[in-house]
């Protein structure tokens, strides 16, 4: 005998409007990526691809996604909801954490000039991973400093990018300081 929810109809899926929001974000991001990407200055020499490539590929691809997923979104297709996912939806989020972990970034951000890349690495790893429960502070600290000098080795000293060391580097020459 059939109930009265096998005899109810079949709704038509809804349209979920936050996958509709990330496939314009994706959108937006990649002509926007495209857009600056033009402002690149372009060395002399225009014979390999140059600076301007990576950028332009980056943001074509944004923009396939963004307009494909957009199509999909609006034809009906929708993301499956996670099942397994072991989260408990009773405990509350920890916003003094949250909070922390924001202020520990914004120091790093303002540190780096002032002490240099690795030491300001060292800090936002340490403060980050004793907010998060790390102890003994001090082990989070030396491994943020070994992690952060290994980033200014390879990146500055090996690759030349533009990380400055800081007072206390200034003159080491693998440094780049």
């Amino acid at each position: 005998m059939p109930t009265t929810a096998d005899a109810a109809p079949a709704r038509p899926p809804g349209r979920r409007w936050g996958e509709l929001v990330l496939a314009v974000a994706v959108t937006v991001l990649g002509a926007y990526v495209l857009v600056t990407a033009g402002g690149i200055v372009v060395p002399g020499s225009t014979n390999t691809l140059g600076p301007r490539a990576f950028p332009y590929l980056v943001g074509a691809m944004l923009v396939g996604i963004g307009v494909v997923l957009a199509v999909l979104v609006l034809r009906g297709r929708r993301g499956e909801a996670e099942e397994g996912e072991d989260v408990d939806l009773t405990v509350r989020t920890d916003w003094l954490t949250v909070a922390l972990l924001v202020a520990a970034l914004v120091v790093h951000v303002f540190a780096i000039n002032v002490i240099g890349w690795p030491f300001a690495a060292a800090l936002l790893f340490a403060a980050a991973a004793v907010v998060l429960g790390a102890r003994p502070w001090w082990r989070a600290a030396l491994i943020g400093l070994v992690l952060g000098l290994v980033v200014q080795v390879i990146f500055g000293g090996l690759l030349g990018l533009s990380l400055p060391a800081g007072p206390l580097l200034e003159g080491v020459p693998f440094l780049r300081g």
